[in-house]
């Protein structure tokens, strides 16, 4: 008369320790989900405006219903939209060499200046099929502020504007379709943001694999912010300051894509609502997900307090301190990323895309 009860405890123990095998699984597939549709899918679609505001206002500089302060806020929040982006480079966009057609850098030789103007030289009439067979230096963003930036460009004056139009119109174009095809191939059933939400598919064999290269990802966009503060702070010059090694230097827009790129790290960490990263780590990590807290906390303030550009910055002993600070809580946070938190959930990075660097 006890065997029906000895086989329903039995049936219930298999079954939690099914639902127990399944659940690290199951948190992975559904902080996947969750990130795609709150943080990646957003940001990839805000890019595209922002590529769509650039086009229209580069457009509209040329024809003259903008002015250039309205043109260069244009290229300010391309640029912050891109910078947000960085942490998020997986799919279509990480593929194909396509992030140098954004953004070329860094630029040690001052090649993007060199290169505009030889191009501009051989075709004064230059198209968008032009450009679009052209290097990727003068196709992005880092051209588009060369034109728009530098202090040897007179866009005021008639003939100069004449002269830089043809690419800055070309350069909308370019980037705002580059945009267009990136988010589309983002969106429907079988795009990317559905990729990361049904396993297994052509991309990932289950969520597992989909949170690896979330959290690579995120972890080289973090390098990368160290080479952007550390190279013209001269960590790879024996200490020689290289101002005109920093990214958005004309611009004097570096700081705020280091704060934007680093708040999209701390959206992918947090989630929408602590449903992010931090939601795979146990009980028994709680204090690791305060020590990560603490740190993003810490680098967003320290990039948040100079209130001058980083080239000025640069210039002085206590800016270069401020900088150093600022340097070495990214490091930390880097470092948090790169080994405690990989080493929690159990993920093996591989291969950096800055190794060698």
């Amino acid at each position: 008369m006890f065997r029906p009860r000895l086989i329903s405890i039995a049936v219930a123990t298999l079954t939690g320790l099914a639902l127990s095998a399944c659940s690290p699984k199951d948190e992975q597939r559904s902080v996947s989900a969750v990130l795609a549709d709150s943080v990646l899918l957003p940001a990839y679609a805000a890019w595209t405006e922002a590529d769509h505001q650039l086009a229209a206002s580069g457009k509209a500089f040329c024809d003259g219903s903008q002015d250039l302060p309205a043109a260069r806020q244009a290229f300010l929040a391309a640029q912050s939209a891109w910078a947000g982006l960085q942490p998020l480079l997986v799919g279509p966009l990480a593929e194909g060499n396509r992030t140098w057609q954004v953004q070329f850098w860094p630029d040690k030789k001052n090649l993007v200046a060199r290169q505009v103007e030889a191009l501009l030289k051989s075709k004064p009439e230059l198209s968008v099929a032009d450009l679009d067979k052209a290097s990727v230096v003068v196709q992005g963003l880092t051209a588009y502020e060369y034109v728009l930036f530098d202090n040897a460009i007179d866009l005021g004056d008639a003939a100069q504007k004449s002269r830089y139009c043809p690419l800055i119109v070309a350069i909308g174009q370019h980037q705002q379709a580059l945009a267009d095809q990136t988010l589309a191939q983002w969106q429907g059933d079988a795009g990317m943001a559905a990729q990361l939400k049904k396993f297994p598919n052509d991309r990932y064999a289950d969520s597992g694999e989909a949170m690896a290269e979330l959290l690579r990802a995120q972890v080289t966009a973090l390098d990368a912010l160290k080479k952007k503060l550390g190279t013209p702070l001269g960590r790879q010059s024996k200490g020689i300051p290289q101002p005109y090694q920093a990214e958005a230097w004309r611009s004097q827009a570096s700081l705020a894509s280091i704060a934007a790129s680093l708040a999209s790290a701390e959206r992918l960490w947090r989630g929408a609502n602590d449903d992010g990263v931090k939601a795979l780590l146990p009980a028994d990590q709680a204090e690791l997900v305060k020590r990560l807290d603490a740190a993003y906390a810490d680098t967003r303030q320290r990039i948040a307090d100079p209130q001058r550009p980083l080239t000025e910055l640069i210039t002085d002993e206590q800016g270069r301190q401020a900088l150093g600070e600022v340097y070495d809580s990214l490091n930390t946070l880097h470092r948090l990323h790169e080994g405690e938190l990989a080493k929690a959930l159990g993920i093996q990075l591989g291969f950096n895309a800055h190794d060698g660097d």
